[in-house]
């Protein structure tokens, strides 16, 4: 067998307001109930389990494969919910995307401070 990520927490402190904020960007389906928390289910069989917790959250970084078109589905909520993005992960390039490898991208951060990404094409590492 080989090696592949199934799921991954991400602690929040209102899953059902995180959940909605990634479904409604992202156009996901419903989060279903497992235990105390909500699962949201990617095209890619990984699934990102949504687990409050109280306190401090320590920023994740979350990267998503999106096609061309859902890129301009997204972005164009984003931009409509008047969210702040950049086209870098230090976030200097504020209400820019970047181009990599042919595709495009952006980072913006979700309610609990989780740093998001989406971008069309995929990293070349080592070429």
């Amino acid at each position: 067998m080989s090696v592949q990520l199934n799921h991954t927490i991400v602690w929040c402190s209102d899953k059902r307001k995180s959940t909605r904020f990634l479904m409604d960007i992202l156009e996901l389906p419903e989060p279903l109930e497992f235990g105390p928390m909500l699962v949201v289910q990617l095209d890619n069989g990984v699934s990102l389990d949504f687990f409050e917790r109280d306190g401090a959250i320590s920023m994740q970084h979350y990267a998503f494969l999106v096609s061309e078109d859902e890129f301009d589905r997204a972005f164009a909520r984003i931009r409509d919910r008047g969210l702040q993005y950049w086209a870098d992960p230090s976030k200097q390039r504020v209400g820019e995307t970047y181009q990599h490898n042919g595709g495009r991208g952006l980072y913006f951060d979700d309610p609990d401070g989780h740093f998001l990404e989406i971008m069309t094409r995929p990293y070349k590492i080592g070429a």
